[in-house]
């Protein structure tokens, strides 16, 4: 019933540790059937070398477990948070990526410097504030969605953001695609941490940048791509 679902939500998490986003089993990716009404994720804490389509875990989007012999993902919550909360996204990823992470636990957003980061994130990548002891005592996990949805006025320009003392999320229309957007993450945090202190990238070539490929006036790749 869901094994294209539970294929492509696999293929996807084995792209995490492919693209040296993770380390040991430190990241999540899920997918969601909007029209079915279900969201597919990792098993909490199965190596990716063992990882096939079957482990993967169907839930309902109050986090019931509809299909799957596994527990899913301890973030599920974060995940199902952010699928409430977004409607235009389709697949969400959690890892602890070096340089993203190393900005989240500096408690520092990703500026925008260059064109790499322009053709993908329209400004800053945000970082959220820290969580409450109360926020972290209970639903903890739900409320990291929470806290993420109250920082990212833009999900659909910025799909990224930092969680403070934790780490990377990234959204896309898919699974695959949320996966590219913590590839492309991952790397423009590592050249803005080399960067140091410098000035964002000016406003022209942001919009040049981020418009070209995104929006009615896109005129990057090829038509119906």
């Amino acid at each position: 019933m869901y094994s294209a679902l539970k294929e492509r939500v696999c293929a996807a998490n084995l792209l995490l540790p492919e693209y040296k986003l993770i380390t040991f089993t430190w990241g999540n990716v899920s997918e969601i059937d909007r029209a079915r009404g279900v969201v597919a994720i990792k098993p909490s804490g199965v190596s990716y070398d063992a990882l096939c389509p079957e482990d993967i875990v169907i839930l309902d989007l109050d986090g019931n477990v509809l299909d799957g012999k596994l527990r899913p993902s301890s973030d599920a919550a974060t995940h199902l948070e952010l699928y409430k909360t977004f409607p235009n996204i389709g697949g969400v990823v959690h890892t602890h990526s070096r340089w993203a992470t190393i900005f989240a636990q500096c408690k520092r957003g990703i500026p925008a410097l260059g064109t790499t980061h322009a053709d993908y994130f329209y400004g800053e990548v945000p970082i959220t504030r820290d969580m409450r002891v109360e926020e972290i005592a209970e639903e903890y996990e739900r409320n990291t969605g929470r806290v993420i949805a109250e920082t990212c006025a833009r999900p659909d320009e910025v799909p990224a953001v930092l969680v403070a003392g934790h780490g990377p999320f990234t959204w896309g229309k898919d699974a695959p695609e949320a996966v590219h957007n913590a590839v492309v993450l991952e790397e423009v945090a590592f050249m803005a941490w080399h960067c140091g202190e410098t000035d964002s990238i000016g406003q022209g070539l942001l919009d040049k940048h981020y418009l070209r490929k995104h929006g009615t006036d896109a005129y990057y790749g090829q038509a119906g791509n």
